[in-house]
């Protein structure tokens, strides 16, 4: 893929008006369920994504990625004006974006939210355009081997990160995940496994079910069961920031663009804590962090510009590996893959045309976003005074209309509420749901790799490990998981600081010399 393709990609769209409308529906729709307080970026995308499956491919992601971005940028509404963040992400978005609501800077603090978002999700997608060839390029020295490596990077990584108090919990609800995606007929022999003499499990479990139960019932339970008294400001002005306002804050918006770009390239890592990571280093940078937590500019501008950053840096590892940079980017992996289109290296190579479409509609729909959420603030805002005993019951009327939409059978209705009392359970025993959809994702992958190496191998697992890059890989994973355990942890520090300790006594043997 070139810049050629790229352009391609954007001549193409701007001759077809009605995926632009898409993305503007898209972003719209996303926006809403992204400053719904308890609706989480991921449940928006994997509700459209079954609303979508009879629409053309370029069709279905253009309101995917529009959701996508909208429901990042839109989180940020109840986290300003009440103190919830609409989506995880913009958890960290509350600390100052809410004081600032409280000092009547209300309009100011959507504004920059907006303009900040909209530059942190442009460059994004500028490194998006700029590294997939790259990446793909590189994958393709990728055999099976490495693929069996990075699937399971993907989720030890993300069981790390999604319970950093415990890791071990995020591990073996991944582990679950992978080992859910046995049931069914396997990729190669086609043999039937854990079916337990039911016909409706030979085809394993679909995605989009397991997705919108794990994700979509949990919230809405969530939701009903801790109704928060909402206060809205009414009065909203000017919410269009002045350039200068803007470029003061340049390096700040810059810093935190590349520290959720580099996060949304690890996979199943997310926006959250790009927002998280972001605030913090510009709370060490920052020559006011007393400020932070109070109504900072600064501290505020760093999470929102983060974790929008983020979804480009999410699309990446998608497209180009096959592996999602996180749990919305797997929803996009699904539509993908739903619609025909395989993810991954030889996507790269064999249609170029796909991913510059993919690009523009990126593009495209970070300055539909922003349009929309100038123009829409004060109707958006009112939605927040929807009672909870309407708004739930129609959110749970779409998560069984999407879970049904894909295939039509009822099992897969039946199969949401199973994953939905999974959900649940997982929540109360603090074990993150993330990292199991994650291994659900990435399953067919481990295995299929898996099995096909040692079939070359006539059993030898020895190439999983003697291979350079597999190897390098092995070791990341390894690393990965020593240095999340406390033992590991403490391991590691004790070699670093016994090779600290050898410095002095050479540098003290020559000056003794």
């Amino acid at each position: 893929m070139d810049i050629l393709s790229i352009l391609k990609g954007f001549g193409n769209l701007l001759l077809d008006p009605v995926t632009i409308l898409y993305i503007f529906i898209g972003g719209q729709a996303g926006i809403l369920f992204g400053m719904m307080p308890g609706l989480t970026t991921t449940t928006a995308l994997s509700l459209l994504t079954g609303l979508t499956y009879v629409l053309a491919p370029h069709q279905a992601i253009a309101i995917i990625i529009g959701a996508y971005v909208g429901s990042v940028t839109g989180g940020s509404r109840s986290a300003i004006l009440v103190n919830i963040p609409g989506t995880p992400a913009q958890a960290a978005v509350c600390l100052d974006g809410y004081p600032l609501a409280q000092q009547g800077r209300a309009t100011e603090a959507i504004g920059l939210s907006v303009t900040a978002s909209t530059i942190g999700t442009l460059i994004g997608f500028f490194f998006l355009a700029l590294f997939t060839p790259v990446l793909g390029a590189a994958a393709m020295s990728f055999g099976t081997y490495e693929f069996f490596w990075l699937a399971m990077i993907g989720v030890v990584i993300a069981g790390s990160l999604c319970s950093p108090s415990d890791p071990i919990k995020g591990w073996i609800a991944g582990f679950l995940g992978l080992t859910l995606m046995t049931i069914g007929e396997d990729n190669i022999h086609a043999i039937a496994r854990f079916t337990f003499g039911f016909r409706q499990l030979s085809g394993g479990f679909a995605l989009i079910p397991v997705m919108i139960g794990a994700y979509g019932i949990p919230e809405v339970l969530n939701s009903v069961r801790h109704v928060q008294k909402m206060v809205i400001q009414s009065q909203v002005g000017r919410v269009v920031p002045k350039f200068h306002e803007v470029l003061k804050y340049k390096w700040l918006i810059l810093r935190s663009s590349l520290i959720g770009l580099i996060i949304g390239i690890i996979p199943g890592v997310g926006s959250d804590t790009a927002s998280w990571l972001s605030y913090f280093t510009a709370k060490k940078a920052s020559k006011t962090p007393e400020k932070f937590g109070h109504g900072s500019i600064e501290g505020f501008i760093a999470a929102e510009t983060g974790d929008n950053a983020c979804v480009g840096g999410d699309i990446i590892p998608t497209i180009t590996l096959g592996i999602p940079g996180s749990a919305p980017a797997a929803v996009l992996l699904a539509a993908l893959t739903i619609h025909n289109l395989r993810p991954g290296p030889m996507l790269v190579i064999e249609q170029p045309e796909v991913v510059g479409q993919i690009i523009a509609i990126s593009l495209v729909a970070t300055i539909a976003v922003f349009i929309l959420s100038l123009l829409m603030v004060k109707q958006m805002v009112k939605l927040l005074l929807v009672p909870r005993y309407i708004l739930m019951p129609a959110v749970f009327v779409i998560c069984v209309t999407g879970a049904y939409t894909l295939s039509g059978r009822l099992f897969d209705i039946y199969l949401m509420f199973i994953f939905g009392i999974v959900g649940v359970i997982m929540n109360e025993l603090n074990y993150p749901v993330a990292p199991l959809v994650l291994g659900f994702i990435l399953g067919p992958m481990a295995e299929d790799n898996l099995r096909r190496g040692l079939m070359i191998t006539h059993g030898n697992p020895a190439p999983f490990f003697t291979r350079p890059v597999s190897f390098l890989l092995f070791m990341i994973l390894f690393i990965s998981v020593i240095s999340a355990t406390k033992f590991g942890s403490k391991l590691l520090n004790s070699t670093s600081t016994f090779f600290k300790t050898l410095i002095p006594k050479k540098n003290k043997n020559i000056n003794e010399k």
